[in-house]
């Protein structure tokens, strides 16, 4: 059975930023991203613990395949829940990388 989710605001406002500024750079790019996220989302709600932890051990990291960001998220299994604390870019500096 599938996991819940939800984002903390701050990361649906890095996805939302991240959707307008590849739909400024080409009409239709941002979509593909959405749907890369969304499906790395699914991915993530289907087998949490499939990705692996970095820096912070309670917090786990999983690649959007095509784009440079990085899915960071925290699994609350009493809960069967995934909270999402970021849609992070790779090359930005990780101090929002994990959001409580």
């Amino acid at each position: 059975m599938a996991y819940t989710y939800r984002l903390h605001p701050k990361a649906d406002e890095d996805y939302t930023a991240a959707y307008v500024w590849y739909e400024d750079k080409q009409e239709g790019l941002g979509g593909k991203f959405i749907i890369a996220v969304r499906e790395k989302i699914e991915a993530i709600a289907l087998q949490p613990e499939i990705y692996g932890s970095k820096e912070k051990k309670e917090y786990r990291e999983a690649l959007v395949k095509g784009f440079p960001y990085i899915i960071v998220y925290k699994i609350y299994k009493g809960k069967k829940e995934i909270f999402i604390s970021s849609v992070h870019h790779a090359r930005k500096h990780p101090k929002n990388k994990y959001r409580k």
